[in-house]
């Protein structure tokens, strides 16, 4: 087409390219080029902080995908047993999370020991809320004899490093039981902490764990000749101003109202 003049008028010159500047992140759904294991860890901790806030039936794999910037294709790429097997994936990635707050160095008072890994622990709850239990807990519909032997195997691992903050080669039958009892106590005291919208604080429930295990080590050195062993030789290097201390002058009052049993 010709204008008045007779010329026709040159298109519209191309807008120019837009570069994204250097270091800037990837716009949505763009393409990042990652190694298999990059994308997988990243699948994983999309869909572990989604099942950390909600149950696990509730969340989809286009959930996921979404959380990750990734594809639906992509997540069955990854996890071709589709939510049940990405849901293992998670819980085992949560329980070595889990397991490695109840490692910690052999050294000073029991007490300051078992409140460092509480305190661990404690956060690992709180920074997963209400998913808590769907994550660690029985009752889900996604639950399989795999997921509960994970679940199982956390207990155990946590069992066994307190065994060894005991410095006790051979543990008998009840020293064992003692400290997986203490275990399960622990589990359950957090699944209703947050029931009770995390209250009381958490350094209150971290010290008032550690008054448990005082105490139930106590009950059980009363008739268990190892643990008796086991609770002097913690007591000796407790300091007198620690929590021991502080539980020690909270509780003999009490029972010296009962010094007509004896």
């Amino acid at each position: 087409m010709t204008t008045g003049s007779g010329t026709t008028p040159a298109p519209p010159a191309a807008a120019p390219a837009q570069v994204a500047p250097p270091g800037a992140a990837p716009r949505r759904g763009a393409y990042r080029r990652l190694s298999v294991e990059a994308r997988r860890a990243e699948l994983i901790g999309a869909a572990l902080d989604l099942f950390a806030r909600r149950a696990p039936e509730d969340v989809s794999l286009d959930d996921v995908a979404s959380a990750a910037d990734a594809s639906r294709p992509l997540v069955y790429r990854y996890f071709p047993g589709g939510k049940q097997q990405l849901y293992e994936a998670a819980l085992r990635s949560a329980a070595d999370e889990l397991e490695q707050c109840f490692e910690e160095p052999r050294s000073g008072p029991l007490s300051t020991r078992l409140s460092r890994v509480l305190d661990r622990y404690l956060a690992f709850v709180d920074e997963h809320d209400a998913g808590f239990s769907a994550l660690l807990q029985s009752g889900s519909v996604v639950e399989t004899s795999r997921t509960t032997a994970i679940v199982d195997e956390v207990r155990r691992a946590a069992a066994e490093q307190i065994l060894l903050h005991l410095a006790v080669k051979e543990p008998g039958a009840r020293l064992r039981m003692m400290v997986r009892t203490w275990i399960t106590a622990v589990e359950a005291a957090s699944l209703i902490w947050l029931d009770e919208g995390k209250q009381p604080p958490s350094g209150e429930l971290r010290d008032w764990l550690v008054d448990h295990f005082v105490a139930l080590l106590a009950a059980t050195a009363s008739s268990d000749p190892q643990a008796a062993r086991v609770i002097r030789a913690a007591l000796a290097v407790e300091p007198a101003q620690g929590p021991v201390g502080a539980f020690a002058r909270r509780v003999v009052p009490v029972l010296g109202e009962a010094s007509h049993l004896l």
